[in-house]
């Protein structure tokens, strides 16, 4: 070493003389040294356990010796801890198997959960006094084995790093590999981390009705235990803060179900917010969702509003019990002017028949029995061709019905007419002008409804405008113009039927149809006049069930008010009907 060097370490060494020798030790931090507990043998153990969990720190000025740190909080599990090493040692140093003629004691230090502490401990275990010198063996007694680490791993890491220096090696690398089972069968080993199995009781700190704390078990984790069982709890066993076993809520809002969406509350935090249902036709299918999805055109929600399904499809089916009903009465109610057609076939050499256009009468009861029928097309699934012609069939059907009672109404006048002296009409009472009446009322009906189904004609149309939950298949009319314009040429000729009937309704006559045929179109007239508000206010298959009651009422109210009242005659009646009673019945009137 130069000269240099030597100088320099002499000065270093006098500059600390007065350090170590000062009796003034105010500048000296001072060190606080943990008492610790000892229990002799040939070979030491080293132990640094928490004993206290607590420290109170007090406050302090560096111009004088701090105060000590004050450990509160007495720890059991530590002290437990500690019992174990002591139970362990005492077991081996009894079987003389494991280390004949040789005894293991034991020099544990409380360190107070503090790390200063866990060094200074361990130092002082180091040295073999209650004194922590760095790098020296002051004591000549029996030599240290081992030491037992603090539970902290800040704690254990750093005092690795200094029983490192004195080649004290670290268990920890070897008890990795070690797997055996325990009395009660449950299995001891360490996992590639180093961490042994997790076996945790789930306790709850409930307060007794005589005001101390208690710990009761509530549950476990066991990742040994079968993977049905790893975690376990019983939630009626827990006490909440409250006092009660009903969980209590924590948050400013409970979580939305599927078919609610959040809306944020104005002014509060952003975990504040109200569940407001999906509006209609839309859903949210899953929790907490800020927005709610609309449903495709021909999907509705369900009642949770969380899914779609399918919407069902409306029509006035032949399955159900409207359907059914107006079917049979339809087809039973077709059957009534073919039966009345038969009986006048059969009574048509008599008066009554004779006396009433015979041909018209024929004509009136076939177009009858077409109106009944033509209610069909409006049941059951729409397709187009349906669409397409029903309305133009029942239009086309009525007006021939219509058209023979407005040719027998001016029939029976004509006939009237011709009687009075000098009157030309005898040649308009023949029977064709009958049927011109009737050809030129059809041929303006036919005209219409060609012009309606070439311009604008009826088509399917699925309609969910109305009732937005389901399909309604319906027959879109195309012009609603055309239809009433349609209905409106019906009441025009049921009208001028009416009135020239009312009209001739005294005029002398044996089997006079005027008064009768005033009636019949009264209650058509009355029929139809209903059915445009009720059709206008109703919807769906209703609306066509509407119609189809309109259709069978007014058909009804031309075969009773013109055909019962004969057919009683004919049947029950047959003195009435005899040349005898109409010739009587003539010189009556005159």
């Amino acid at each position: 070493m130069s000269f240099m060097h030597k100088t320099i370490w002499h000065l270093i060494v006098f500059l600390l003389i007065p350090v170590f020798y000062s009796e003034d030790q105010r500048c000296r931090l001072p060190i606080t040294e943990p008492k610790g507990m000892t229990q002799p043998g040939d070979i030491m153990i080293g132990v640094l356990l928490p004993l206290h969990f607590e420290k109170v720190y007090q406050t302090f000025l560096f111009n004088e010796k701090p105060p000590r740190i004050k450990c509160t909080m007495f720890h059991l599990e530590s002290v437990q801890q500690l019992q174990a090493v002591r139970f362990a040692l005492d077991e081996i140093n009894k079987n003389a198997e494991i280390h004949p003629n040789i005894t293991l004691g034991f020099r544990a230090y409380d360190s107070c959960s503090f790390i200063q502490y866990d060094l200074e401990g361990a130092l002082q275990i180091l040295t073999g006094l209650d004194r922590h010198i760095p790098n020296y063996r002051c004591s000549s007694g029996a030599p240290l084995s081992s030491m037992i680490g603090t539970p902290f791993s800040i704690h254990s890491v750093l005092l690795a790093s200094v029983l490192g220096i004195y080649k004290f090696p670290q268990l920890l690398y070897y008890i990795k590999n070690v797997r055996f089972r325990l009395n009660n069968e449950k299995e001891v080993y360490f996992d590639k981390n180093g961490d042994p199995p997790a076996v945790y009781d789930i306790v709850n700190r409930q307060l007794s009705p005589t005001g101390n704390m208690r710990f009761v078990k509530v549950g476990s984790y066991d990742m040994t235990a079968p993977p049905h069982n790893i975690f376990t709890i019983n939630t009626s066993s827990i006490l909440w803060n409250s006092g009660e076993t009903q969980v209590p809520i924590s948050v400013c809002s409970q979580s939305c179900t599927p078919g609610f969406w959040k809306a944020a509350r104005k002014g509060e935090p952003v975990c504040c917010y109200d569940c407001v249902p999906c509006p209609q036709g839309e859903i949210s299918n899953h929790t907490d969702s800020f927005n709610c999805v609309k449903c495709p055109w021909d999907m509705w929600p369900n009642p949770e509003k969380s899914s779609c399904l399918p919407k069902p499809i409306e029509f006035l089916s032949y399955e159900e019990p409207l359907g059914t009903t107006l079917a049979c009465t339809s087809t039973i109610s077709s059957l009534v002017p073919v039966i009345i057609l038969k009986l006048f076939l059969q009574f048509k050499t008599t008066p009554i028949v004779k006396a009433n256009n015979y041909s018209l009468s024929c004509l009136l009861l076939l177009s009858l029995s077409f109106c009944f029928l033509c209610s069909l097309m409006f049941i059951g699934f729409p397709k187009p061709e349906n669409c397409l012609l029903r309305q133009a069939a029942f239009g086309m059907v009525f007006s021939l019905c219509v058209s023979c009672i407005l040719a027998k109404t001016i029939m029976v006048v004509f006939a009237f007419m011709a009687t009075k002296p000098g009157s030309n009409l005898k040649k308009w009472t023949s029977p064709w002008m009958s049927y011109m009446i009737i050809s030129i009322c059809l041929l303006l009906q036919f005209i219409l409804c060609v012009t309606w189904l070439s311009i604008n004609p009826p088509f399917l149309e699925q309609n969910i405008e109305t009732q937005p939950s389901l399909i309604i298949l319906q027959c879109n009319e195309g012009s609603p113009t055309a239809f009433w314009s349609m209905l409106g040429y019906l009441g025009l000729l049921a009208t001028i039927s009416f009135v020239v009937a009312f009209l001739a309704r005294r005029l002398p006559g044996s089997f006079n149809e005027a008064k009768y045929i005033t009636f019949s179109m009264l209650a058509f007239l009355s029929v139809w006049v209903s059915y445009i508000p009720a059709s206008l206010s109703s919807q769906g298959k209703y609306t066509v069930a509407m119609e189809i009651f309109a259709i069978l009422a007014s058909s009804w109210a031309i075969v009773f008010c013109m055909f019962v009242p004969k057919c009683f005659i004919i049947l029950f009646r047959p003195s009435m009907n005899s040349r005898e009673y109409v010739m009587k019945k003539g010189q009556t009137m005159k």
